[in-house]
Order: structure tokens, then C-alpha cells, then sequence
């Protein structure tokens, strides 16, 4: 039911592309019940924060913002303003009621699988003056009841193909918080992509916890994996580039490896955590796969599409690591030569096997090995982004630069690209002749017509 007068909210996001992709879709849900955005916390009658619970203390962070909404909370109810604080996402999931506890101002906990129940929600927490916690794992029912969505403010769109992880990484939070794995049907998946297209996006970025353990449900009943999912999707009207993520080792398939090479609209890039090149290490970690075996799948990869940019997640200072396990990390990195990547030192996830093992590494230890695996990485990366210099590449161009004539863009290899060309190329595919590269993004031209 769409209210009569039309109430604002707030909504800050943490964390990975899913949460992003949840964001857009509860923003959504609220517009369509008569909700308008603010960028001013202190003007919103509903306050979001959907959060993330990857790193450690994050939920620490939370209530210290809570703490400062709180205070806009009584402010605006001496004003005669009533406000509902939300708390949404991973850490809503994993604290539930100890966050409605620990700070009473909070309305509102609700879990990711629950954000199709937003609108209503939100009435009850204003009408029956109750403090309510979503905490359900109803993947199917969310993305039945959510819409397509009706606008997108990029080229470039983020599509939830997949959600959870059955893999229970010692590290990770993920089964926990998104539950076990959930697999869009292709039917549903193919018509919001249609929309999407029909909106204006060029590029599909399909994302899922585990996104390459695809398998959903064709038309016919049979299951279907990511590879051919792929394939479907290209054959939408307007969509140019499909890329994906995150992916595990484990479940990069042989079809999927020759849609590399075999689908155009499949872009050349791949992020494939590895966390480690110990084998020790993996093992702690429960990742399923070994240093070996991930070199050798690199290596069938490149064969397929031997210009691929490769990009990766490493953790640095897992329990129990000692300098050789380091070393072995170094190492694959030099064996394989990654484009970009993604390095931290390891932090305890609460309520994961790994933050309660007794062996942990010290801060500096931990710092000194970071810093020792990011400039190898950061080389890597400069010198990936050097070989495209004096070449030319199509870049989707997503919004203007801060120039006169600059637009921002990414190339079929994630680069960020500024590049200066005569009229708007916002939303569009254009060749860029590059003229100078950095380690992190690439600058050029974009020749006339």
C-alpha cells in the first residue's frame, strides 16, 4: 500500500557488490510505498544501515554509528519527528536481538533474505511501537516477491544469480549469515535481465557468495550451471558485456572455462580467490583445493582466453602461519601473475572455527607479510595495466570525469579508464587509444569519428 504522504529515508551500505545489489533493491521496494531518498541523515524518517559482517569488529562500527543516529533520534522526537532506525544485512543476521538490545533505539533488525518484507515491516515497527527481528533465510520468497527493478543509475548492473555458501570456509561468515546456497531460476533470471536491458544497461555483472556453484532451474526442469546461464544471458537485445563474481576454485567448471573463450559478451576477467599458496594453510582454511591445483586451473584458463586478467583474494597471518607458508604464497603469486587482487591481514570472524584457534600470528608479523605480498601484487598490477599502453580497447564509459571532455569507464579487463573524447559518451562503448597507464587505472583518447 503506497502511503499518502511521502516520508524520507536514509540508507548507508557497507561491504561487497551483494550488499549494493540488496541496497538498490530495498531502495526500490521503498520507493514504490511512497518513500523518497536523503543524503541527510538528520531529514530521514527511516534510517537504513545495511551492513557487513566480513571483517572484525564490524559490528563494533555499527553500534558506534547507531550510537550517533540515536542521538538524531531524540533530537527530531523534541521536534515533534519520529524516526525507525533499521539495522539490515550480514550483521543484523548474525547479532539479531543483541542488537535491539544493546541499543534499544534500533526499530528494525532484518536479515538479507528478508527485504521483500521491508514496507511492511516498517509499518508495524511505527504502528505497534515493537522492536521486530527478521532473522528468516527465505531466499526463494525474497526474489519472488521483490520486482524487477524500474530504473538503474549505471551502464553497468549488478544481477543476484546465486546467494550462500556451502563450503564453510574456517574464515568465513557467509553460511552463517546468507545461509546455505540458494540458485535463481533462469526463467526469472533471463526476464530481470531483460528489464534491465530494456533500462539501459550494457553490462550484467552476476553476483552470488559462490556465484560459479550455479545451478539453477532451466524451463524444462532441468538444472542448469553457470556456463550456460552465461550463454542465455548474451542473447538479450542491448547487453554487451557479462562478467561475474565471486568464484571459488572448486566449482570452475570445464563449460564455464570454454565460455571464456567461446561467448564474446563474456568479459575477459576473472576473480578467483586462492586466500594462500601453502597447502598447510589451505588446509586450515577448509578451501578444497591446493597451490598446485590452482595453477594448474590458471593454466587451463589462460589456454582458453589467453588474455585474461586474473584477480584474486589472499589473507595474510592466518592462525598457525609461519614465514615458510608466507614464502609459498609469494610464490604463487609469481607463478601466476594477477592484474589486481585483493590482500588483508587476517581477522576473526566471530562464531567462525578460525577466531577461536589459540595459535594466532602477532600484529607485526601479520603487517610485515602484508606489505611484503602488496608490492609484489602492486607490481604485478603496474605491469599488467603497462602492456596496454599505445593500444586501443573498447571502454564502456559509466559517468563524466571532473574535466571538461573526461569521461570514466572500465575496459573488458576492469581497468578504470579517463579518457577525453568530443561529446557525451556516458552509457556508451567507445575505443580508447591509451596514452598513459598508472598501477590502478589507464588515461587516452577517444579518437573522432
Amino acid at each position: 500500500m503506497q502511503r499518502a504522504n511521502t516520508k524520507t529515508y536514509f540508507l548507508k551500505t557497507f561491504g561487497c557488490q551483494m550488499n549494493v545489489y540488496d541496497s538498490e533493491r530495498m531502495a526500490e521496494a521503498l520507493a514504490r510505498d511512497g518513500y523518497s531518498q536523503t543524503d541527510d541523515v538528520g531529514n530521514a524518517d527511516l534510517v537504513i544501515l545495511n551492513t557487513c559482517h566480513i571483517r572484525e569488529k564490524a559490528a563494533e562500527k555499527v553500534y558506534s554509528d547507531l550510537g550517533r543516529i540515536r542521538d538524531i533520534k531524540d533530537t527530531r522526537k523534541r521536534d515533534g519527528k519520529e524516526t525507525v532506525i533499521a539495522v539490515a544485512g550480514c550483521v543484523a543476521q548474525a547479532e539479531g536481538s543483541e542488537i535491539t538490545r544493546r541499543q534499544p533505539a534500533v526499530d528494525l533488525v532484518i536479515g538479507p533474505q528478508s527485504y521483500h518484507r521491508l514496507p511492511e515491516l516498517i509499518v508495524r515497527a511505527e504502528t505497534k511501537s515493537e522492536r521486530i527481528v527478521e532473522t528468516e533465510f527465505p531466499g526463494d520468497e525474497k526474489f519472488t516477491a521483490m520486482k524487477a527493478p524500474r530504473r538503474i543509475s549505471s551502464p553497468s548492473a549488478f544481477l543476484t544469480v546465486q546467494e550462500g555458501c556451502d563450503k564453510f570456509c574456517t574464515f568465513c561468515v557467509v553460511p552463517y549469515t546468507r545461509g546455505a546456497e540458494f540458485s535463481r531460476p533462469v526463467a526469472k533470471l533471463e526476464a530481470e535481465a531483460r528489464e534491465l536491458a530494456a533500462a539501459g544497461a550494457k553490462e550484467l555483472v552476476l553476483l552470488g557468495q559462490n556465484v560459479n556453484a550455479y545451478h539453477g532451474d532451466a524451463p524444462s526442469g532441468r538444472a542448469v550451471g553457470l556456463a550456460e546461464l552465461i550463454r542465455r544471458l548474451a542473447d538479450i537485445d542491448g547487453i554487451e558485456r557479462i562478467r561475474y563474481m565471486t568464484s571459488h576454485p572448486r566449482d570452475m567448471s570445464d563449460d564455464l572455462i570454454a565460455a571464456h573463450a567461446e561467448v564474446p559478451q563474456l568479459m575477459p576477467f576473472l576473480h578467483l580467490p586462492v586466500q594462500s599458496g601453502s597447502d598447510r594453510m589451505l588446509r586450515a582454511m577448509n578451501r578444497k583445493h591446493r597451490a598446485a591445483e590452482y595453477i594448474d586451473l590458471i593454466a587451463r584458463v589462460r589456454a582458453a582466453r589467453p588474455d585474461i586478467a586474473l584477480s584474486s583474494d589472499f589473507i595474510v597471518g592466518f592462525p598457525g602461519e609461519t614465514e615458510e607458508d608466507a614464502e609459498e604464497t609469494i610464490a604463487l603469486v609469481k607463478a601466476v601473475g594477477f592484474a589486481q587482487a585483493f590482500s588483508f591481514k587476517y581477522s576473526p570472524r566471530p562464531g567462525t572455527p578460525a577466531a577461536s584457534l589459540e595459535v594466532q600470528v602477532p600484529e607485526d608479523v601479520k603487517t610485515g607479510r602484508l606489505h611484503r605480498l602488496q608490492a609484489l601484487l602492486d607490481e604485478q598490477q603496474g605491469a599488467f595495466n603497462a602492456k596496454t599502453l599505445g593500444s586501443t580497447m573498447p571502454v564502456l564509459f559509466e559517468r563524466p570525469g571532473r574535466n571538461p571532455g573526461e569521461f570514466i569507464g572500465r575496459s573488458p579487463y576492469l581497468q578504470l579508464v579517463h579518457a577525453v573524447g568530443d561529446g557525451n559518451f556516458t552509457g556508451r562503448t567507445a575505443n580508447v587509444a591509451v596514452t598513459e597507464t598508472r598501477r590502478v587505472s589507464l588515461s587516452g583518447v577517444i579518437p573522432a569519428a
